[in-house]
């Protein structure tokens, strides 16, 4: 099914609006928490409600692996299991299938792997993963309906992909290939031109990006969704994201700090707990701080994303990228 996609401000090459979906609209620019495994990891589904998250993102390999794809489906699909109602998007499960696994085959079919937890043989194909997402999970957006243009660093190969599968025809389109340890500048080199060799009415999604400075100068450049896991990794590990960089909250200048990471934010972590109490909970190894830092991470993003639509609709995007940049402490 194609969702409406309609874009109702831009500023410069940045774009605000609204991917319609029956189960709620997208709000564009968007981050999409990663909910690997049916959840985003430390977070229950209502925290990410809270956050303001309009859709969230499954991962068809490790579902279709545990607790399978079947038995989501006899306990009444992915929204059902995990009590989120509104959007989900999934992927094909091909990245899993290539970084995680024991690969032993691969043909024009399908590709033939091991499980990563318990070595079990599998086969995913293309009309597999289709099944699995569409039929099992009962995915919203299943990835695999949005072209994904690929090419590294090179023009010519982008350009090529690019035309290719325009000449197919899809629902939306992601730029793959990023993220993947090119580092930042050289990301943005292709950024310059990537997004402009995709469909303008349709949306585009940047895989598995990342850094509060990459969703700004991305979106900067024409982009408009966004998934990572990093928001809930570094929380984790104790890595708090705010409007003034990242900060480690295990160092031991936050030992006396009473103050919130963010006294603005609608977050409770983020807003009703001292640096002190939170840096606290990291040396005594309690769960509870790993809760509060992907909590208050998750909201940041979705702060981020908010405050970036609100610019573009404004028409002071370049103002609002500039002073971003300029508070970011290096990461």
């Amino acid at each position: 099914m194609a969702f409406p996609f309609e874009i109702s401000a831009t500023d410069g090459k940045a774009r605000t609006g609204v991917l319609k979906t029956p189960r709620g609209d997208i709000r564009t620019p968007a981050f999409m928490p990663v909910g690997t495994a049916a959840t985003v990891k430390a977070m229950t589904v209502d925290q990410v409600k809270d956050t303001g998250a309009d859709i969230i993102l499954g991962n068809t390999y490790h579902l279709m692996l545990r607790p399978s794809a079947e038995r989501v489906r006899r306990l009444g699909g992915l929204h059902k299991f995990m009590r989120w109602d509104k959007p989900i998007l999934t992927d094909s499960g091909g990245f899993q299938v290539m970084s995680l696994s024991g690969i032993s085959k691969v043909t024009e079919e399908a590709v033939t792997f091991a499980s990563h937890i318990d070595g079990s043989k599998h086969v995913l194909s293309p009309e597999r993963s289709m099944e699995i997402q569409a039929d099992l999970l009962g995915s919203d957006i299943v990835q695999v309906l949005f072209g994904i243009q690929q090419g590294s660093t090179f023009e010519n190969l982008r350009r090529e992909s690019s035309q290719r599968l325009q000449d197919i025809g899809f629902d939306g389109y992601a730029i793959g290939g990023l993220a993947v340890g090119e580092g930042h500048t050289a990301m943005c080199e292709v950024l310059d031109y990537a997004p402009d060799m995709l469909p303008a009415d349709k949306p585009r999604y940047l895989m598995g990006v990342g850094k509060p400075i990459d969703l700004v100068e991305a979106v900067a450049r024409g982009v408009d969704m966004f998934d990572c896991v990093l928001p809930t990794r570094s929380g984790r590990h104790g890595q708090a994201w705010t409007w003034d960089g990242a900060i480690n909250i295990k160092n031991a200048r936050y030992a006396d700090d009473e103050s919130p990471l963010d006294p603005g934010s609608a977050c409770s972590a983020s807003r009703d707990y001292s640096k002190a109490y939170l840096r606290h909970l990291f040396k005594a190894e309690e769960i509870l701080g790993q809760v509060l830092l992907s909590w208050h991470n998750i909201a940041f993003f979705q702060a981020l994303t908010s405050a970036m639509r609100e610019a573009i609709s404004e028409g002071r995007f370049e103002a609002f990228r500039r002073d971003f940049a300029a508070r970011q402490s290096p990461v």
